[in-house]
């Protein structure tokens, strides 16, 4: 299919308002609250002009149960400090556990396919939390994970909010410091452990990264280990797994605020210490319910999967597939092993509806040449979701060509902070080539100048001028706030700014160009680096590249561009090449004055890259200032940038 941005890869089925759960909230609203609601777009604006009442159609269309009902769930709207549910208390695991039929299906490069049916997970949870009782686990207690992406890491998540306890988790392919500078901040009292895992053939012995971060958690007064990598590995003064789980428990659940923490999310750490973000769990079960079960229409029967670690918030997302009653389908490993079919042979044999994965991922899968439709039975498909870095409109065409005419991609932005996509897509709005499709129910997203005009057509700072129930309840150990206003809360004082470039379309559509403090700028054409990178990256011998802009005070600075070869060197003719495609697809002003072949593209945990941190590099700060390296997936290729930046320094 030949597109361009804007161009309509995608149509709502005819019977969509009918057919989908979006459709038949729309009917109910309709219905009691006697407003008319034409289109998505006036479903959007009725969403974030009554936010108290469309929050509150939102529990009732999921039948959020509480065991105190709140007279009001939005009671003061100011931000920050929003006040959500002051009196009312309810339990995200009394509500994730709802569900029947299949609940959990893991599969695993280091084991054997594992499947858990919802009475399964329930007696698994009531099991783990007598064991964490036993332990000495109460409400308010932090517990934290060292474990991948698989059915016991959801079941311990559960058992700990059940009892009202704190959860945090991090991927075992952190390293020591990194998971250390997390977990200490909340001081841990129960660590679940693996002793490794398998990437791809790689087996990843972490026994000795283990003892290191127990070393480091004086708080500590358990460790329980899941064997994994070796079912026959022990690990010294540590509970099993099965252990914990050897005796019968009660399903109970302990009520708690709407705000009391669910669990605590960290921000990537490429420069300081990550922000410790906390969550509640009023706040999370209302925001996943929405976005899961209206966005991307999950319910009872859906099999839903995207690619995570337990590290970054799309796991979290994940796990909330339960509070709408679908199956999560989860996947541990290299999703490029043994090539890049492996998650679309994964949506074949579990039947997904739902596939989400990163832009770079399709993106890798269009330049390979892969046609997964001619290998795999996808019919079945509904969905594939990008995130991670905006989606260009030939990462569209490709799903629609080589995945399927009949798939929605559904391209999102939100992150750890919300721990949700406030733009993405929807059932009843077409999707078009480069653009995310709509903002999401009740996220009240503007784009703004400066001087807080709203601006539609060109390009703004993201904010978010009314509250969202999954805004954060604060940062880990701000007693005052004050870390979390300078945060989210700077220069526009009562509004949150996200820190990306938006535009939305006269037709309701997002576009995400990057981080707005990435923003090259050369000669006062001012473009974020997402524009750069779709230009860059389409050429066939470029792996990956970074840009980034050292401005000057009294002229343009310079353009720094880093490419990573996917074969041979970046030799004259390739400079001369990559000149002319920006040139012609951007503007003369973006041709880079600098261009450095690399082995490889720093990027964090989550596949971002660094953009900002190696900006910083380059203009003189120290390697330990701008970037944590036990926060990064390659950490080894900093030291190409550190060379690089003393030779410019020098």
């Amino acid at each position: 299919m030949d597109v361009t941005a804007g161009t309509v890869v995608w149509e709502p089925a005819p019977d969509a308002a009918a057919s989908t759960r979006m459709g038949a909230f729309r009917d109910g609203v309709e219905r009691e609250a006697g407003v008319t609601l034409p289109d998505y777009e006036a479903l959007w604006r009725w969403s974030v002009e009554d936010l108290d009442r469309f929050w509150r159609a939102v529990a009732d269309e999921f039948d959020v149960v509480w065991d105190t009902e709140p007279a009001a769930l939005l009671a003061d709207a100011t931000m920050p400090g929003a006040s959500w549910a002051p009196d009312g208390a309810l339990n995200y695991a009394r509500h994730a556990l709802r569900g029947d039929g299949p609940a959990l299906v893991g599969h695993s490069q280091t084991r054997d396919r594992v499947e858990l049916s919802y009475d399964q997970l329930r007696d698994a949870v009531a099991r783990c939390r007598a064991g964490l009782q036993r332990l000495g686990v109460q409400r308010g207690d932090r517990v934290v994970a060292y474990l991948p992406n698989v059915p016991e890491t959801i079941v311990a998540f559960l058992a700990a909010a059940s009892l009202g306890a704190v959860w945090s988790s991090c991927a075992p392919e952190f390293g020591v410091e990194a998971v250390v500078d997390r977990v200490t901040q909340i001081e841990p009292t129960v660590l679940l452990v693996v002793d490794g895992y398998r990437y791809g053939t790689k087996a990843m012995d972490r026994r000795e990264q283990v003892a290191a971060i127990r070393a480091a958690l004086p708080t500590l007064r358990a460790t329980v280990h899941l064997p994994y990598l070796d079912p026959d590995a022990t690990i010294p003064d540590a509970v099993t797994w099965d252990e914990l789980l050897a005796e019968p428990g009660d399903l109970a659940f302990e009520p708690v605020p709407f705000d009391h923490p669910l669990y605590v999310l960290f921000s990537s750490g490429t420069t300081g210490k990550p922000k410790a973000i906390v969550h509640g769990h009023g706040g999370i079960l209302l925001e996943h319910c929405k976005v899961l079960g209206l966005h991307h229409d999950v319910g009872a029967g859906t099999r839903f999967s995207w690619f995570t670690t337990t590290g970054w918030m799309m796991w979290n997302y994940l796990t909330s597939v339960l509070c709408v009653d679908g199956t999560a389908v989860l996947f541990d490993g290299d999703p490029g092993a043994p090539d890049l079919r492996t998650m679309w042979r994964l949506a074949q044999d579990e039947q997904l509806d739902v596939l989400g994965v990163s832009a770079p991922f399709l993106l890798a899968c269009r330049k390979e040449g892969l046609v997964p439709r001619d290998e795999f039975s996808l019919s079945g498909l509904a969905q594939v979701c990008s995130t991670g870095a905006p989606l260009p409109p030939e990462g569209f065409a490709w799903v629609h060509d080589a995945v399927g005419p009949h798939v929605q991609v559904v391209s999102a932005s939100g992150g750890t902070d919300v721990c949700t996509a406030f733009v993405a897509g929807a059932p009843l709005v077409p999707v078009r080539a480069g653009e995310i499709s709509c903002r999401c129910l009740g996220a009240d997203v503007r784009s703004w100048a400066p001087d807080r005009t709203e601006l539609i057509g060109s390009r703004g700072e993201l904010v978010i001028i009314q509250p969202m129930p999954s805004m954060p309840v604060g940062f880990w150990g701000d007693e005052d706030g004050s870390r979390y206003r300078a945060a989210y809360f700077e220069p526009f004082d009562d509004v949150w700014r996200h820190g990306d470039w938006l535009t939305i379309t006269e037709e309701g559509g997002c576009i995400i160009t990057g981080r707005s403090d990435a923003t090259l700028n050369r000669g006062g054409v001012r473009m974020g680096t997402a524009e750069f990178y779709s230009a860059v990256d389409e050429l066939p011998w470029v792996k990956a590249s970074l840009v980034v802009h050292l401005e000057e005070v009294d002229g343009p600075g310079d353009l720094v561009l880093f490419v990573a070869p996917a074969a041979g060197d970046v030799d004259d003719d390739r400079r001369r090449e990559l000149a002319s495609v920006l040139r012609q697809r951007l503007s003369p002003r973006h041709v880079p004055n600098e261009v450095h072949q690399v082995s490889d593209v720093p990027r964090t945990l989550s596949g971002k890259k660094l953009e900002v941190p190696i900006k910083r590099l380059l203009q003189g700060e120290a390697l330990q200032d701008v970037a944590s390296e036990g926060a990064l997936a390659n950490p080894e290729c900093l030291d190409e940038y550190v060379a690089l930046a003393a030779t410019r320094g020098a």
